[in-house]
């Protein structure tokens, strides 16, 4: 005989708890077996489809895993050092971008040439202020992220638990399945499957989109010769997980330096902006359908309510599991939306059971 709903919602509400009590004095040793299995959940379906084409688990994991470690030492070698240093560039050139932009404004209107006025004292107190803050705050971002996720962390146990957690994948689902309670183990594949499909065309499909068009965003950037391009796109694509925010943002910053760099030449000021609309024509059109599809149910609010709640509350750990904890409960609601439309609270009277004289 099943629980009643009483019981199973109190045994549901502490597992719950237990979860967020974790999450909360554990977070920092949490951490790495998070990443671990965020990274195994990621690159399951391609050590599935290596063992379709004859590879074994083990073979297929251990493909994926070198292919992965070389890619991130490519990265570290190659990209991440232009960036940083390009960044570094873009705060330290803040002031001289700030002074011609109060020189253009005082052509333009001479009013604004009083030493004392109030838009004059700010147009030369920002530059300084972000050339001054700049560095302290990326130094501070990067403290913060060393003590989070130590060195030891990214270098040894991320990639193990990652690699023994994508070899067991299959064996970890099933012995989860085992578990469920026998009553309900149908409704609760049913919601674990949505949840996988939310999170599968969501969390793959938008990383593949970002990752997309911050190369799309940097390379073209780069190549019409924008002044800090490989930043500025980076950032673009970074953000691009949230609709139009990523191209507005990328679009303005670029746009901006590019007045600066290009002034008198509409037709490379012109090619900048080209970038950000081609991006949003491939984004719009080729790669959000093909890549994340319409059916994913997670909305951008939704999506950045649960970031910020969860990063306020968790901190870093919080951020990396408030996607898939927004996916499960969109499902679970629209679960439920489901069983309270089928339910006679909806309903009210049964209509098959109309009382005589009703047509």
């Amino acid at each position: 005989m099943a629980l009643p709903v009483r019981e199973q919602a109190k045994y549901w509400g502490i597992a719950t708890a237990v979860f967020l009590l974790a999450l909360w004095y554990l977070g920092d040793v949490m951490l790495p077996f998070i990443v671990g299995g965020a990274i195994a959940y990621g690159l399951d379906p391609l050590a599935d489809r290596l063992e379709r084409m004859g590879a074994s688990r083990v073979v297929a994991t251990t493909v994926i895993s070198l292919v992965a470690i070389l890619v991130f030492i490519l990265m570290a070698v190659l990209i991440i050092p232009m960036i940083v240093s390009q960044a570094a560039g873009l705060f330290e050139s803040a002031p001289d971008l700030f002074a011609r932009l109060r020189d253009f404004l005082s052509e333009r209107f001479p009013d604004l040439g009083d030493a004392n006025s109030t838009l004059r004292q700010s147009l030369s107190s920002i530059g300084a202020t972000i050339q001054e803050r700049g560095g302290a705050f990326a130094q501070s971002v990067f403290s913060s992220a060393l003590g989070v996720i130590n060195a030891v962390v990214f270098i040894v146990v991320v990639p193990v638990v990652a690699f023994y957690m994508l070899l067991d994948w299959d064996n970890l689902i099933a012995k989860i399945d085992t578990l469920l309670p026998r009553d309900h183990a149908p409704q609760v594949r049913r919601i674990a499957g949505e949840i996988d499909k939310t999170l599968a065309s969501f969390v793959r499909g938008q990383l593949t989109v970002c990752s997309i068009l911050g190369v799309f965003y940097a390379v073209g950037l780069m190549l019409v010769g924008l002044q800090f391009g490989l930043v500025v796109g980076f950032i673009a694509g970074l953000i691009s997980f949230i609709p139009y925010v990523g191209a507005v943002i990328g679009g303005v910053l670029a746009v901006g330096l590019a007045l600066f760099q290009f002034w008198g030449e509409p037709a490379m000021i012109g090619a900048v902006a080209a970038v950000f609309v081609a991006g949003q024509f491939l984004e719009g059109n080729v790669l959000t359908p093909k890549l994340v599809g319409e059916s994913v149910g997670l909305h951008p609010v939704w999506l950045m309510f649960s970031l910020s709640v969860f990063g306020t509350l968790f901190g870093f750990v919080g951020m990396l599991v408030a996607v898939p904890v927004a996916a499960s409960l969109g499902v679970v609601a629209r679960f439920g939306t489901e069983q309270y439309r089928s339910s006679l609270l909806y309903k009210g009277l049964d209509r098959d059971e109309e009382p005589e004289g009703d047509s």
